[in-house]
Parts: structure tokens; sequence; C-alpha cells
């Protein structure tokens, strides 16, 4: 198996590639100044810029500097790609993983259609049984889906590789809407929307059978929501899960095999450190089979969060729990003291980066909008981050105050409620077409979710005997 590249032979865009403007970025249609990205940035573009930008913020690559424009506005993420064509499915191979799921495997070959596929038996007390035409690996012994995936990559012969879990479904044309993202040479890797497995198999959201069922589909740890990005690490999507992705084999730099968790989130990160581009385009859906009981969702929220201190041995501060500057993080400690001193505090920090924001801004038009928003935006994120520190990941610490603090016992309820009003009216905002789960459902559930994760979390820190994972990242 190829151990990697060291990065993409060349970042150069093709003739015909085309990217697009994220709306967003452009403030009240003006593409003169873009504000976005991530982080956020400023960009002017000069008159030739403009002139190669059409009316609605589309730059097709035709020459040097159309080529040039449009990656820089593809890395700092205020443009997303809009590829002409890209490669054909039949450069693709698609490898499955699976241990003791035959229904799962039957169910997802029969919705593959005619695309080379193999299934990686990892042990199964039954050998998984796949029809002719079909290859199969089987293991011995139980590796992990990180050596499946392995051993199925280098069992390929095409350009291409789609992991796909068993428990999946995609919806028909994933891989055609997927696959055009390569025709950029620097992209390693595209994952599509994951999403409840009813979604796909009938194009709409089926009735749910629990409110558990209804949680474990809207609120799924796998979905990354319903806007197109450039994944990295500290962005608003820092990773994309295998359970459904494309890779690129020249890019890819191997699953590591010593990792029953959080597997995924270390090869996006290792990829982007040597310089490789990695999509998430909700334009595709896969389905998935997601965890329907309380006892088993709760279970897989707790594995998922044993992975941190994993991922803390290994890239460091990348995987701490909050990251902030001071100023922000002493104008969140006076918002939530909810006095008059802390709230003073808070005014007078708060004014000032507003102040700072608006210098750097310079003669970019509404200026002064613009920066009262960000240091909103700021401070709004901040408030979430700090409640989710209290709630999910400190959470045993909290219980600790809890018990020996008055205050805090009167502090904490207030946060609790709080924090997942906000969270509730935030995914209404983000993902309007979604189906809308009962506030007092999602509360509950939110919060059995964090008490899951968060004690993953600890557990894999005890574990390891590494605070890493456990450690907060404040910068001045």
């Amino acid at each position: 198996m190829n151990a990697g590249t060291a990065g993409p032979a060349t970042t150069s865009l093709p003739a015909g590639f085309q990217v697009q403007i994220d709306p967003r970025c452009a403030r009240g249609g003006n593409l003169r100044h873009l504000v976005g990205g991530s982080p956020l940035r400023v960009m002017k573009l000069s008159d030739p810029a403009l002139g190669m930008t059409s009316g609605d913020g589309r730059i097709a690559v035709h020459d040097t500097g159309t080529q040039i424009l449009a990656r820089r506005l593809l890395d700092a993420g205020i443009a997303h790609p809009r590829p002409m064509s890209g490669p054909d499915v039949s450069d693709v191979t698609v490898v499955i993983p699976v241990h003791g799921n035959q229904a799962g495997i039957d169910r997802l070959l029969s919705a593959l259609g005619d695309v080379e596929v193999i299934v990686v038996d990892d042990a199964s007390d039954e050998p998984i049984r796949v029809p002719a035409g079909v290859r199969s690996i089987r293991f011995d012994d139980n590796q992990g889906p990180a050596a499946a995936r392995n051993a199925g990559t280098a069992a390929a012969d095409t350009e291409f590789v789609a992991f796909l879990d068993s428990d999946t479904v995609p919806e028909s044309g994933w891989l055609t809407m997927l696959l055009g993202h390569f025709a950029d040479p620097a992209v390693a890797i595209v994952a599509p929307r994951i999403v409840g497995l009813g979604m796909v198999c009938s194009g709409a959201q089926q009735p749910d059978s629990s409110a558990v069922a209804e949680y474990a589909n809207r609120f799924s740890s796998l979905d990354m929501g319903p806007r197109e990005a450039l994944v990295a690490p500290g962005s608003p999507i820092a990773y994309v899960p295998s359970a459904a992705m494309v890779i690129r084999r020249d890019a890819f730099l191997g699953f590591d095999e010593s990792l029953r968790v959080a597997e995924d989130v270390d090869l996006c990160w290792r990829t982007h450190e040597h310089g490789w581009r990695i999509r998430y385009d909700p334009i595709a859906s896969v389905g998935h089979d997601h965890r329907e009981t309380l006892r088993a969702m709760l279970n897989r929220r707790r594995f998922y969060g044993t992975g941190g201190a994993e991922l803390a041995l290994r890239h460091g501060a990348l995987a701490a729990p909050v990251v902030t500057t001071v100023p922000l993080a002493a104008a969140v400690i006076g918002l939530m003291m909810r006095s008059r001193w802390g709230a003073l505090v808070a005014a007078v920090i708060l004014a000032f980066v507003y102040r700072r924001t608006r210098r750097l801004l310079g003669d970019v038009p509404r200026a002064r909008a613009i920066a009262a928003q960000n240091t909103a935006r700021a401070v709004g994120f901040g408030l979430l981050q700090a409640c989710a520190a209290v709630l999910r990941h400190y959470w045993p610490v909290s219980l600790l105050a809890f018990a020996c603090s008055r205050r805090f016992r009167r502090w904490l309820p207030w946060v609790a409620v709080a924090e997942a009003v906000a969270m509730w009216v935030r995914c209404q905002l983000v993902d309007p077409e979604a189906p809308v789960m009962s506030p007092l459902h999602y509360a509950a559930y939110r919060r059995l979710d964090d008490l899951a994760y968060g004690a993953g979390l600890w557990q894999g820190a005890l574990k390891r005997r590494d605070v890493g994972a456990l450690r907060p990242v404040i910068s001045r």
C-alpha cells in the first residue's frame, strides 16, 4: 500500500474548473470585499480579479490568473468548487468492512449496482456471503475497521476507493456527485452527508418509532450538516467520518490500525498536514442505520469519547476540548457570572474586540455592521463552547462543584436549559428543511449525550494516563 506522498504534486486547477464564491461571504452582494472563511478573513479583489468574476460570483479557470484566484478563494474557504467533470465510476472500487452484519451487506450490495466492490470480512462468527462478481477478503482474527479498510484498499486496482460501512445505503448517483471534486489535483478525500437510513431509502424522513430514534437520526455525530465546506482542523468541519468517504489512492496515508475509534479523524488530520485538501459535500447523501435504543446510542457516544485521548497523543493541541483567547475567555466568564461587575468586564472587553475588528476591516463597506456581527458571533460561540465544557467535557468536575457550592447548584440548571434551547434554535436555523424535534425531548437527550461522551473522554484519559484531551488551549 502507498505509505503516502509528501503532498500533491501540483495544486494547479485544470482549465474548465469553476468555483463559486459563497454568497454569505459577499455581504450585500459586494464581490469587491469578501468576508468569511475559517479563520475569519477579509479579501479585497483587485479590478483584474473582479474582471475574472461573473456577476453571480462564478470564476471559470482558463489561464494562470483565474487559476491563482480560484485556488486562493478555495483554500480560504470563501469559495466552493463547481467542477464540470471528474473521474468515471469505473475508476472507483467500493471497500466495505464488515463484522457479522450479513443483512446489512445484502442491503448495501443491492443498492450499489454495477460498481467494483471488495467486502472485507473482519473475522465474523459466520463467514459473510457475497454474490458472484464481488471480491471478498476474510480475516482469521478480528483486526478492526481500520485494518479492514487498509486491506481492501491494497487489493483494489482503481485510482479511487470509496469506503462504506455495512450499515449504510447510499442514494442513487452519490459517487458521480462526489467524483467531480477530484478534478482538483490537490483533493485527497471527499465525503457525502450521512443521514438517517429512512431519508435515503424513501427520499423523505420516515416516521420514527421513538424519540430516541428521532434524536439519533436528526442529531447523529456522523452528520456534518447541510453546508459544503473545506475540511480542516480547527474549522467548523474538522474531519469527515469514514463510514462514507471517497479517497484518492495516491494520497492515501492509510488508517492507523492501532486505533479502534477516531481513526477517521486521525486520517483527515494527517492528510491535511501533508498539504492535501479534503472536501465535504452534502449534495450527496448516504443513509446510516443509526442505533435507535437509548442504551446503544449512549454507549456509542461514550465509545467516540474515548478517542479523544488517542487523538491528543498523536495531534496534541488539535484535540483540545476548548480553544479560545484570553480576552474572549474573560468576557465569557464575565457574562456567565450574571453579575453587574461581570457584565461590565464583558462589555469593556467586547468593546475593545469590536474596535480592533473595525480597524482591521479598513475601508470595507458596512464595516461597522460586520464588526458588530462578528463580535457577537465570537461571544456567542464562546458562550456555547463554555457551556459545552461545563456540561460535556468537564461534567465530573461540574458534578463535584454542584455538590460543594450552593451558587453553582443554582447556576448549573440554568446553563443546562439555556444551552439546549440555544442549540435547538441554532439547528433549526442552520437546517430549516430538516424534521423538527420536540425541544423538550431534544434537551433531555442532549444532556444524556453530553454525559455519555464526557464519560468516554475521561475514560480514555485515565486509560492512557494522559490529560491532553482535557487540556484547554487559551492563547493571548
